[in-house]
């Protein structure tokens, strides 16, 4: 048995839900150590991290692999963006079929327009600190963030923007980040303005794109921020 065995066994057994693990070396063996998948929905993984930290504590950590169960097991955007901030080698295993697929990080980016949502990994957020990384060689903190944390008594946009270095303002200008309330007790929704009236947001379900800034997106639109790069 090797361990790409042991992968498979549990993408199997964890069908039609994404399965998830780590490869470790432990005395001079590559073994596979499952994890708990903690996403919401079959077609996406985020993995546990106490389960990371036990296969740490275990042996070197080499290796993310997961699962597509039903489709080919080429990268998504996700994938391919996941593999770069982990800095490890990734594997895809598509079930039923057992074809696999590994691939290391090559510095890819995803696209600023046309990417794929995965929360997390490409969501409005990560849109946020792409474009201030590209446009304005700017890093800003990242935050986890657990999917529908808007409905499990967090706030993270509004606790956090002073952490990123944001201040309210009242105007608009280019780079601003909008923050927006979608459907939610609490801001949900974040997008950059980039003048004359344009933004450039990533909602669930739908590519990143260019939008109007006009009725809907200004109704829903709770605070205006600037960026001072004084954190808090």
């Amino acid at each position: 048995m090797t361990w790409r065995d042991d992968a498979l066994a549990h993408a199997m057994a964890e069908m039609p839900r994404e399965s998830c693990g780590l490869v470790i070396v432990r005395k001079g063996r590559e073994v596979y150590r499952p994890c708990r998948n903690m996403a919401h929905g079959d077609d996406h993984f985020t993995l546990h991290p106490d389960d990371y930290a036990a296969a740490e504590a275990e042996g070197e950590v080499v290796g993310v692999v997961h699962s597509h169960p039903f489709i080919a097991p080429e990268p998504s955007q996700a994938d391919l963006v996941g593999c770069e901030r982990t800095g490890l080698e990734w594997h895809i295993v598509n079930v039923p079929t057992g074809a696999w697929h590994s691939f290391r990080p090559t510095g890819y980016t995803a696209p600023l327009v046309g990417r794929v949502f995965s929360h997390g990994a490409l969501d409005c957020y990560a849109l946020i600190r792409d474009w201030y990384q590209q446009e304005r060689n700017t890093t800003l903190l990242d935050f986890e963030r657990n999917d529908q944390w808007w409905h499990q008594g967090q706030n993270l946009y509004t606790d956090n923007f002073r952490r990123a270095g944001f201040e309210p303002c009242e105007e608009l200008h280019d780079g601003a980040v909008l923050l927006m309330q979608v459907g939610a007790p609490v801001p949900n929704h974040a997008a950059i303005y980039l003048g004359d009236d344009i933004i450039l947001h990533h909602v669930q379900g739908r590519l990143s794109s260019r939008d109007v800034y006009g009725g809907y997106w200004r109704k829903c639109t709770t605070h205006i921020l600037r960026y001072t790069g004084c954190a808090a």
